[in-house]
């Protein structure tokens, strides 16, 4: 554990007591997770989960013509691979690093200990399993009835809500393929927030500029996953 990184920069792991937090961090490993790195694959055995700190994390559904839809974005709030302390241990999704950072690894054996327990670390597992599976089903709500203007504003806010600063590296290709929609879309779409002065797009960096005027222009969705997020899970003080 280096003076530059630490467990508590993941919300899930501040909010564990004291005695918790350190006997759990015997066991985490600092891991970096560069841009399109996948933590797993659809029906793959998960051996470990990852507790992000400056990564953000994709669970994607990928479809028998290759084609994907982001259907959850994790980050410094949360936890990769619910599956495994759920007991089943593989899934349909599958987890891409979307944007480049570091996050703690975590062993299956090590979680499962902790897990039987019953203690803290049960309790906000569970709460943020719940939080996750809000986030999902709005995400479905969202890709069938709004517009794609008002996906990427959601998308972006609850990118921005898991990363430190206001800028994400990111192509109109990747953002298509998050969102399920045509590149031409999401190119129309940027530049009406970009013209809005909303936000500013070059080479694949977005800079959000006017993060009221994002929230103003979203779709309910939003709103609806960060109230869920704030209601179940604990509000970590800065340390």
């Amino acid at each position: 554990m280096t003076a530059a990184h630490d467990p508590r920069q993941n919300q899930l792991l501040a909010a564990l007591p004291a005695e918790d937090l350190e006997r759990v961090s015997q066991n985490l490993k600092l891991v970096e997770l560069p841009l399109g790195e996948p933590l797993y694959e659809s029906g793959s055995r998960q051996r470990a989960v990852y507790f992000p700190t400056t990564a953000i994390v994709s669970l994607l559904y990928t479809l028998a013509d290759g084609s994907s839809v982001e259907i959850a974005v994790v980050g410094n709030e949360g936890i990769i691979g619910v599956s495994l302390f759920m007991g089943g241990e593989t899934t349909p999704s599958r987890a891409v690093v979307q944007s480049a950072g570091y996050a703690y690894r975590w062993y299956g054996k090590f979680l499962k200990e902790e897990f039987t327990l019953g203690g803290p670390m049960q309790h906000l597992l569970l709460r943020y399993t719940q939080a996750l599976l809000t986030q999902m089903a709005q995400t479905a709500v969202c890709n069938r009835h709004h517009s794609v203007d008002q996906q990427l504003c959601r998308w972006l806010l609850l990118s921005l809500d898991r990363l430190v600063g206001n800028e994400l590296v990111m192509t109109q290709e990747l953002i298509a393929n998050m969102l399920g929609v045509r590149r031409e879309g999401v190119t129309e779409a940027a530049g009406n927030l970009q013209s809005a002065g909303l936000i500013k797009y070059s080479r694949g960096r977005i800079t959000v500029l006017d993060r009221p005027g994002l929230e103003a222009r979203t779709c309910e969705c939003y709103a609806v996953v960060k109230k869920e997020f704030d209601r179940l899970l604990p509000a970590i003080t800065q340390y």
